[in-house]
């Protein structure tokens, strides 16, 4: 009756492999809702990382740390471990730089032996990274005898 010429589409049916893709779709999202919405199934990213933790936390080992207090051997490698490592932020004398002068008598996170051990190895917040699985235990012991000489002169 109102032939255009134009092509038209009369109850053309969609290819099986797009409601396929459509059907699989929705299935596969109801499947992905019922075992991920902690609501649901009782699933939870965060229970999952506190149980890594725990598990991390047993098998983790307890680190000695030894005093050097005086020992001239242990400070000349502290002073090396110092200068290879800490010295581009804390200045080869340790006056500071980018980060804090630790010669002074007073530092902010404290001048004992344990909690300048805690900044080295586990860092502080606002710059101060971790050094203890790149450095090691021991010689941070020795870099901790090399700040305790140069606050001592």
């Amino acid at each position: 009756m109102h032939e255009t010429g134009e092509p038209r589409e009369n109850h053309n049916k969609i290819p099986k492999g797009w409601l396929l893709f459509f059907f699989g779709g929705i299935i596969f999202l109801l499947g992905y809702i019922v075992f991920y919405t902690p609501a649901i199934s009782g699933w939870s990213f965060y229970k999952k990382f506190e149980n890594e933790m725990a598990l991390a936390a047993k098998s983790e080992k307890t680190v000695t740390v030894k005093q050097y207090s005086g020992n001239s051997e242990a400070i000349k490698v502290g002073k090396d471990i110092f200068i290879s490592t800490c010295a581009p932020c804390h200045k080869t004398d340790a006056t500071g730089g980018v980060g804090p002068n630790l010669t002074m008598a007073e530092l902010k996170y404290g001048v004992t032996h344990k909690d300048i051990y805690e900044s080295i190895a586990n860092g502080r917040p606002n710059g101060m990274p971790p050094f203890l699985q790149q450095v090691g235990s021991d010689k941070i012991s020795k870099v901790i005898a090399f700040l305790e000489s140069l606050r001592k002169k």
